[in-house]
């Protein structure tokens, strides 16, 4: 098998380089894939990478400190509230006291200079990351809509032990048959019940 049919199949990432040197921009550029992370913006202040921010979606922020109108630090987490992947490269004598507090706050640290290998690396566990807090927090909205689910549906069954003298059985097995017989959720039919009774 083609090892390159995997990576053509992988989604592209957008990419916003933030740096104070065209020159920065233009080497972190060339360490990244088209074919892994596409398009790639670059700009050379804090303020306007915050105004991209609000114009562009993107997927990673990577921010070469420092910047001309601020260090970079307080942008970093601006990206990391928003969700999104941040990796920040910082001089070595700084790096581990930014290291520690940002990673607190879901950001990367990664001293320069920086390694074509540790660089892909960063990336790659940024990504890992990405991905497993976005499953879990798919998994919590699935759990919250089921919660909510189960909490309509006991409020409708109550409302036909009360209006229609059923047992909780029946009113149980009539929420069930009826969201069979109209083929739609039972959360639909304790929905409709609610409303019937302007509850």
């Amino acid at each position: 098998m083609d090892r390159t049919s995997d990576t053509r199949t992988a989604p592209r990432r957008s990419v916003l380089i933030v740096s104070g040197t065209q020159a920065g921009a233009g080497h972190l550029t060339e360490l990244l894939s088209p074919r892994e992370y596409s398009p790639v913006s670059c700009v050379f202040s804090g303020g306007d990478a915050r105004r991209m921010l609000l114009q562009s979606p993107f997927d990673l922020v990577i921010i070469n400190t420092p910047l001309p109108d601020e260090f970079g630090k307080e942008l970093a987490l601006h990206a990391a509230e928003l969700g999104l992947g941040t990796v920040v490269l910082a001089k070595s004598e700084v790096f581990e006291a930014l290291s520690v507090e940002l990673s607190a706050r879901g950001v990367l640290t990664v001293a320069k200079p920086v390694s074509r290998t540790v660089f892909f690396q960063a990336l790659r566990l940024l990504a890992a990351t990405l991905a497993r807090v976005r499953d879990c927090e798919e998994e919590n909205r699935k759990l919250r809509e089921k919660m909510e689910e189960v909490r309509i549906v006991a409020r409708a069954k109550c409302i036909l032990v009360e209006y229609l003298r059923m047992s909780e059985q029946q009113a149980h097995r009539y929420i069930e048959k009826q969201a069979m017989d109209m083929r739609t959720s039972k959360r639909s039919i304790a929905e409709r019940i609610l409303k019937t009774y302007d509850v």
